[in-house]
């Protein structure tokens, strides 16, 4: 892994990055009463926190802010949770949010509960997608695609401050 630091996206670039999002969420879904956006654990959850906001703002929509708890480093490890009842989950709308995609491994385990309780349908939103996918998963909504290489790292900082920001590393 590199030493050296290179600045992605800004706090300002991240922020419209989420609006868009938000817009393209709307524009598929004006249909819908209610949403489900559901974000993985961490940095996955701080964005779908700001996506669902954003689209409150913007939309007539019900949102429903979900979490969902993997370990990403190993997913089988324990089971994978979600903060809603299943009831809750049948024929909506879901959303799951991660900040980045690689190989598509924890997205692909992320979306089983959700697979599980009949959903009306179910979408993906990356901020970074790598294009690294060993798994046939794919974002539908992407904040930025990087092509970069393996040894290389993106660091996502959203601490709620003007010192968001993407690093490649």
């Amino acid at each position: 892994m590199s030493s050296s630091k290179t600045l992605i996206l800004s706090n300002r670039q991240i922020q419209q990055r989420i609006d868009r999002i938000a817009y393209q969420i709307y524009e598929n879904n004006y249909q819908e009463k209610e949403i489900i956006i559901a974000g993985i654990t961490k940095n996955g959850f701080t964005l779908a926190e700001r996506i669902s906001e954003k689209l409150s703002e913007i939309s007539p929509i019900k949102v429903k802010l979900a979490e969902i708890i993997i370990n990403k480093k190993n997913p089988l490890s324990e089971k994978i949770k979600v903060n809603l009842p299943e009831k809750e989950l049948k024929d909506k709308v879901v959303i799951v949010v991660d900040d980045v995609l690689e190989s598509g491994r924890t997205m692909m385990y992320a979306i089983d509960p959700f697979l599980k309780s009949s959903v009306k349908k179910l979408t993906t939103v990356v901020l970074v997608d790598r294009a690294h996918h060993s798994y046939p998963i794919k974002a539908d909504f992407v904040g930025i695609s990087l092509a970069t290489t393996m040894q290389e790292h993106i660091s996502v900082e959203l601490n709620g401050n003007a010192k968001d920001a993407v690093y490649l590393m």
